[in-house]
C-alpha cells in the first residue's frame, strides 16, 4: 500500500480553502496545489470539473511498477477529496522546455470546453498540449488591463490564445491587435473572441513574428494606448527571423513596444523566466514599476511564477 497520506491532508486542507474562495472571486479554473510537499512534486490545477495533474521530473530513479502505484494513489486521492472522477484526470510529466516544446501536440486530441474566469470565459483544453490555452497566473494581470481598458487602443503581444484581449474589450476597449505567429493559437484566439461576442471588425488578429510586427507598425505611425507583452524566455521557432531569448532581447522588446505606446500610455511586460533580470537600461529610460508582487494570484504558492511590469513614459 503506498502511503500518500501527507499529500492527500495538504490537498484536502488546500482545497477547502481555496474552494470558497473561487466562488467568490468568480474562478471555474484555479491552482488546488502547488508542490507544496516536496515528496509530492505535482502541480495541480481545477478546470471546471476537470483536473490538469502535472507531475515534475526531479530525477529520482524509482521502478516502473511502484512508480505505477504511486501516481495511481495519487490521482485516487486527488479524486476522492475533490470529487473530479479518475477518467477526468489528465496527467503531464513536465520535464525542462526549450523553446517551441512548451506549444507542441501531446499527440492526445482532448476536448475542449469552456471554463469562466471573473466573468469572462474561455475555451480549454487539457490533453492536446503542454499548456491548457489560459495561464492561470496571469489572472490578476487580466483584470488589471480590464479594469484600465475603457476607451482604449489595445496591443497584445505574443497573444497566445487572446485572453488578455478578451478582458481589454470586456473593459470597454475600442480597438486591438492581438499578435501571435501561430496558426493554432491565432485560430483559438478567434474562438475565445466569439465565444465572448467581440466585434472582429474592431479586434483584429494579425498573424507575425512579434519583432517584425514593431518594426512595421512602427514605420505604419500606430499607437496604442495599453499594450501586454508576456514573451516566451527562449523560442527557436523557424517562422520567426530570429531565435527569442527574452534576457538578451528585453531592450529590443521593450523599446519596440514603447515606440508604440501613447505618451500617457501603460506598457504590461511579463516573463516566466526564473533567473530574469531586467536591464539597467530600462529603469534608466522609463518609468518602471514592478507590480510582480500584485500580479501573482493568491492560489500560487510558488510567488516567482512570473516577474511583471508597468512601464510608462517619462515624463
Amino acid at each position: 500500500m503506498v502511503d500518500v497520506s501527507a499529500f492527500a491532508n495538504r490537498l484536502a486542507k488546500n482545497y477547502k480553502h481555496y474552494a470558497k474562495w473561487a466562488r467568490r472571486n468568480e474562478l471555474d479554473a484555479w491552482r488546488v496545489y502547488d508542490r507544496d510537499v516536496p515528496q509530492f512534486p505535482l502541480i495541480i490545477d481545477l478546470y471546471g470539473k476537470r483536473i490538469h495533474l502535472q507531475e515534475y521530473d526531479t530525477g529520482w530513479q524509482i521502478a516502473d511498477d511502484e512508480y505505477v502505484a504511486w501516481i495511481a494513489a495519487v490521482q485516487q486521492a486527488i479524486s476522492d477529496i475533490t470529487g473530479v472522477p479518475l477518467w477526468n484526470i489528465a496527467l503531464k510529466t513536465r520535464r525542462r522546455q526549450k523553446g517551441e516544446s512548451q506549444y507542441e501536440k501531446t499527440g492526445r486530441e482532448g476536448e475542449d470546453f469552456v471554463v469562466a474566469e471573473q466573468g469572462q470565459r474561455f475555451w480549454v483544453n487539457l490533453d492536446a498540449y503542454l499548456d491548457t490555452g489560459l495561464f492561470l497566473d496571469h489572472r490578476n494581470t487580466r483584470k488589471r488591463v480590464r479594469d484600465e481598458a475603457a476607451g482604449k487602443r489595445f496591443l497584445n503581444l505574443f497573444a497566445y490564445t487572446g485572453s488578455f484581449t478578451v478582458y481589454a474589450a470586456a473593459g470597454g476597449a475600442v480597438s486591438s491587435e492581438t499578435v501571435d505567429l501561430s496558426n493554432t493559437y491565432q485560430a483559438w484566439s478567434r474562438r475565445n473572441f466569439e465565444l465572448n461576442g467581440l466585434d472582429l471588425a474592431r479586434h483584429q488578429l494579425i498573424r507575425d513574428d512579434v519583432f517584425q510586427y514593431l518594426e512595421d507598425a512602427a514605420f505604419a505611425g500606430k499607437q496604442f494606448d495599453l499594450i501586454v507583452m508576456d514573451p516566451p524566455s527562449f523560442s527557436n521557432s523557424k517562422k520567426m527571423m530570429d531565435e527569442l531569448d527574452v534576457q538578451r532581447d528585453q531592450v529590443k522588446l521593450v523599446d519596440g513596444a514603447m515606440r508604440l505606446l501613447a505618451p500617457d500610455g501603460v506598457l504590461y511586460f511579463s516573463n516566466n523566466l526564473r533567473s530574469f533580470t531586467l536591464d539597467d537600461r530600462l529603469v534608466a529610460d522609463y518609468a518602471v514599476q514592478d507590480i510582480s508582487a500584485q500580479s501573482v494570484p493568491e492560489d500560487f504558492r510558488n510567488k516567482k511564477i512570473h516577474q511583471c511590469w508597468r512601464i510608462r513614459h517619462r515624463h
